[in-house]
């Protein structure tokens, strides 16, 4: 079987910066009528591991109500705007032609277009109107393991032909003032905005990396873990506080069973590629893998340049590692709704 070979990988990001001590006395102003709740709060920013992270919007749009019509056009715009920039970055990092793109695969959870960003981003980018375009909603953090594992599964069907992932989460343009739930603020103390693009071929060449393997695992009767709630000005996200306990008690099965499947054992990896979903999954991940001072430094310095992007974040990882020159098998991990985790048993 031909091996699939990542040839670029390249992140994006608006313009806004945010420095977390900005974010905390912003949503304090804003839900200052809770005032004995933000004092509870507080040191969920400083606990957060997150310094600064992007936004498409100032900060002081954060402060109004606004409505999905806004949002949605918000999204569009900047949700192409950094498509298009992480693609082409891509796509020069590999030396390839847009005309030469035979498919796209685009994640995103936390926006809506009809038509779809990827028919969108076709002019934009150059690709050919021939182009085959898989568009993928709702995968949420797992967004970025599974939407690559698509991506390597359509390159495995056309060998020798260019595809290209991309993915885009606009996390901030979800923040509603009117949500004064803990689940909310929560997201005020680590989410941020951001793009990224991968390509991929069958090609057996050398290349960045190369993907070996792919998979996933949903636990039953989980759907309230992690999610969004459609609510009249917005989505309203949904964290449940079990999250890093279920990292603990459940993982490790899981991607030891993936692992297993590939012949290949936790001491046979060089390293883990995982998503920071926050301070305290990064720690359960330490814990339940036993894993070695320093071992998870390129996705806890990710969560805290940058925040945690949804399905972004752990392919900002990946070009991180890719760019310290990280060498062989790496298990890339991230988990959604779903409740769920994507599995990719990389060779960098």
């Amino acid at each position: 079987m031909i091996p699939i070979t990542v040839h670029g990988v390249a992140t994006a990001y608006p313009p806004y910066c945010l420095r977390q001590d900005e974010v905390m006395a912003k949503a304090s102003e804003v839900f200052g009528h809770r005032a004995e709740l933000m004092q509870r709060m507080a040191k969920s920013y400083g606990n957060a591991g997150v310094r600064t992270r992007n936004s498409c919007v100032p900060l002081e749009w954060y402060q109004q109500p606004h409505g999905w019509a806004e949002r949605a056009q918000l999204f569009e715009d900047n949700a192409l705007a950094l498509l298009t920039e992480a693609g082409t970055r891509a796509l020069t990092q590999a030396g390839v032609a847009p005309a030469d793109v035979a498919a796209t695969v685009t994640v995103s959870s936390t926006g809506i277009v009809t038509p779809s960003l990827d028919s969108l981003l076709q002019g934009p980018l150059g690709l050919s109107p021939t182009v085959q375009r898989l568009p993928v909603f709702g995968l949420g953090c797992a967004g970025g393991v599974i939407g690559m594992s698509r991506a390597a599964a359509i390159a495995r069907s056309m060998p020798g032909k260019w595809v290209l992932f991309m993915c885009t989460e606009l996390c901030g343009l979800t923040f509603r003032p009117s949500d004064d739930s803990k689940a909310n603020i929560i997201g005020t103390t680590i989410f941020g905005d951001g793009a990224a693009a991968m390509l991929l071929r069958a090609d057996g060449e050398q290349g960045l990396a190369r993907i070996a393997a792919w998979g996933e695992h949903t636990w039953p009767g989980t759907r309230e873990i992690m999610g969004w709630k459609i609510e009249n000005d917005g989505l309203g996200v949904v964290f449940a506080q079990s999250i890093p306990n279920l990292v603990r008690e459940k993982m490790r099965a899981a991607t030891d069973a993936f692992l297993a499947g590939e012949g290949v054992a936790q001491e046979d990896l060089a390293g883990l590629i995982v998503h920071p979903g926050g301070e305290k999954v990064l720690a359960a991940l330490e814990e339940c893998y036993a894993a070695a001072p320093g071992a998870l430094d390129d996705a806890r310095e990710v969560l805290a340049d940058h925040g945690n992007m949804s399905a972004v974040t752990v392919l900002a990882v990946f070009e991180r590692a890719l760019a310290r020159g990280a060498k062989g098998k790496h298990l890339m991990a991230a988990l959604g709704p779903g409740f769920s985790v994507g599995m990719a048993l990389v060779d960098l």
